[in-house]
């Protein structure tokens, strides 16, 4: 009566032949786009350290620069000298210290103010480290008054 009868199991195989390789591309391709993402992922958080990292030595150097001008303003057993004064006094070359590697200072001090005979200062330390082509710079303000 019916000229193409199959039994029932081989119609059952014929049609599932190559569902598995679709779903083996589709889970490479799906495997593949979160790999990607992970990387990304990965390689941004290690820029943001290393900003972070480099941001770190930068104030590090602005707060050795503000502490070594106010050691400069207010030497110790003497009365406090002007900011004329201490600007005679070179900034030291810190790029050879190990933590401060490829980091300058840059410093600015205003003794202009004088009330009641205190003189205030002002001291402005602006620390940058360079790494490759990473530049990153902060910068310190400290205020101080002569008893």
């Amino acid at each position: 009566m019916f000229l193409s009868q199959r039994p029932a199991g081989k119609l059952s195989i014929n049609r599932q032949q190559g569902s598995a390789l679709v779903i083996a591309v589709f889970l490479i391709i799906v495997t593949s786009l979160l790999a990607a993402g992970l990387i990304k992922m990965l390689s941004s958080t290690a820029d943001s350290v290393a900003y972070e990292v480099i941001g770190t030595r930068a104030f590090q150097a602005a707060q050795t620069g503000a502490q070594l001008k106010l050691a400069q303003i207010f030497p110790l057993g003497t009365a406090p000298v002007t900011c004329a004064v201490a600007d005679l006094n070179a900034v030291p070359d810190i790029s050879a210290i190990d933590g401060l590697k490829g980091c300058e200072i840059t410093l600015t001090c205003n003794s202009d103010v004088i009330v009641d005979g205190v003189t205030y200062y002002r001291v402005t330390s602006t620390g940058s480290c360079t790494v490759a082509d990473v530049i990153t710079s902060r910068t310190i303000e400290v205020g101080a008054k002569s008893l």
